[in-house]
């Protein structure tokens, strides 16, 4: 399975391992070359009879899927590619490029097939090595299909790059519609669709720019982050839906820049994710992730039809875009009422997707079946492992000199207020976020001594369409002036400015600390 050779629609198929050439093959060839070359004696009739023996044993070569060695150069079937990558200083000693420039994961069509007689695996089925004679079949016009459509069809096939490798890369797509070939061509079809729009904006490089807001505040209203990997070498993904909170992201981003986020993560993220991994281990093979689903903290209040909405759409995006790279996801601090809602996001996945998953209740069980999944040195320690516990992990990804940062959720109808820290080698930056059109106007006091007054008086109010889930949130920095410096005590107020009877607006205040200025 670790052979490189060239591609199967340059060439008849090899045998045996690493596209070798049986001896007597080799000896047969030798033979006919001298043969050819003996000058006078063998007249007409000998060059006949040596035509004929190369076309003989060049038929009989292709049917049992075997060539001679020279037929398996890189160069004899891609001399331009071989050459641009020579020039370039990328090729190896035999001519192909390196790893990163070309490594297409080309299989012959018989190690395709099954290399054992015992049972196949289920979580090894429809992988190169494991497929059956009619699933070959299937894989080859599957195969042809994508070199023949191209463009943006073959894009999406690839769709983290050719250094997936080609075996790979389309067994991921016959596995997810069952080798069933017009299903797989019209699933394709519509991920081309789908990847249309966001692949006109490169998938978002910026997720500033794809969220209009900073990613950190996002984060912190769902966290979610990339940590190590599993023993596989797959990355490890942990999520954390039980601190989700809808309400925060609705205050500081659209359902569009949800989404827009979420292609950013899987093209510039995951996927480059997969890529290092692919070049600094070459025996990884399955694109795929390691999730930890934590469901600490969470409330049958949280699993709203809003939350769910969040998270089919995402889901969707995935099973479409991106099938067959979930390797095993393990669902911890399971709540008893999740049941129900598990049964329904159940029925938006692959049954087969569905199978890899497993739900862990106790802390002690779900500890032990992540170390089999994950070294010690790669899990994180809140997790039961020995890396970087995973707060840690996102602090890394807040902006450039941030030391922490606090999210907190206001439901204004009158007034709010609340108190909070700065230590004393601590200054801190005060924006809110909201959608509220009546508005608020905000305050910030010395609670350490009355009657100090750091800010007066800032008003807050959405300008916007308050019903539109795409338009834009509106934010205010309160302290734009310059920020507070502690050690204090710091009193943040809240005065609605619609009426007393009037419904409640939300609003998110978010403390950014930084290192006290000398």
């Amino acid at each position: 399975l670790t052979g490189r050779i060239p591609s199967t629609r340059s060439l008849s198929p090899t045998r045996g391992r690493r596209g070798t050439t049986s001896s007597s093959s080799k000896k047969t060839m030798t033979t006919v070359t001298k043969s050819n070359g003996g000058g006078s004696g063998g007249g007409e009739s000998a060059g006949t009879a040596t035509v004929e023996a190369v076309t003989d044993h060049m038929t009989k070569m292709q049917a049992a899927g075997s060539w001679d060695t020279e037929e398996l150069t890189y160069e004899k079937h891609h001399p331009e590619e071989a050459a641009a990558a020579a020039a370039a200083g990328g090729a190896s000693k035999d001519g192909r490029p390196s790893l990163e420039e070309h490594h297409r994961g080309m299989f012959s069509i018989p190690r395709l097939h099954k290399q054992h007689k015992e049972k196949t695996h289920p979580l090894d089925w429809g992988y190169p090595g494991e497929l059956s004679k009619d699933e070959v079949a299937c894989y080859i016009k599957f195969r042809d299909e994508v070199e023949k459509r191209g463009d943006d069809f073959r894009k999406t096939v690839y769709s983290f790059g050719e250094i997936e490798g080609e075996a790979w890369a389309l067994t991921r797509w016959l596995r997810a519609r069952k080798f069933v070939y017009d299903d797989v061509i019209k699933m394709v079809e519509e991920a081309t669709e789908c990847r249309r729009e966001p692949g006109r904006h490169n998938f978002y490089p910026d997720p500033q720019e794809a969220l209009g807001v900073d990613p950190f505040v996002y984060i912190q209203q769902y966290p979610q982050l990339y940590s190590g990997n599993a023993k596989s070498g797959c990355p490890l993904f942990i999520s954390k839906p039980g601190k989700l909170s809808v309400d925060g992201m609705e205050c500081i981003t659209t359902l569009d820049g949800i989404y827009r986020y979420h292609w950013h993560v899987m093209m510039h993220d995951y996927a480059n994710r997969l890529v290092a991994n692919k070049k600094k281990n070459p025996e990884f093979t399955r694109f795929q992730c390691v999730c930890v689903l934590d469901l600490d903290g969470l409330s049958a209040a949280q699993v709203t039809q809003r939350a769910l909405n969040i998270i089919q759409k995402q889901t969707e995006i995935d099973s479409l875009c991106f099938p067959e790279t979930m390797e095993r996801m393990i669902v911890v601090n399971v709540p008893r009422f999740f049941a129900l809602t598990w049964r329904l996001i159940k029925g938006w996945i692959d049954p087969r997707t569905a199978g890899k998953v497993e739900l862990i209740s106790t802390r002690k069980h779900w500890e032990a079946r992540l170390k089999e999944l994950v070294d010690l040195d790669q899990l994180p320690s809140d997790y039961g492992g020995k890396a970087e516990d995973t707060e840690a992990t996102l602090m890394k990804t807040a902006p450039g000199g941030m030391v922490r940062q606090i999210t907190d959720l206001w439901h204004v109808r009158t007034h709010h207020a609340h108190t909070f820290e700065i230590g004393p080698s601590e200054e801190v930056e005060v924006v809110v976020y909201t959608r509220g059109t009546s508005g608020s106007t905000f305050s910030v006091m010395d609670k350490d001594h009355k009657g100090k007054v750091f800010v007066k008086g800032v008003d807050v109010k959405h300008t916007g369409n308050p019903t539109d889930e795409n338009e834009p949130p509106t934010n205010v920095t309160i302290t734009s002036e310059s920020r507070i410096a502690g050690p204090s005590h710091i009193k943040v107020k809240a005065d609605s400015k619609s009426g007393r009877f009037a419904g409640s607006e939300t609003y998110l205040v978010v403390l950014n600390y930084y290192p006290k200025s000398s």
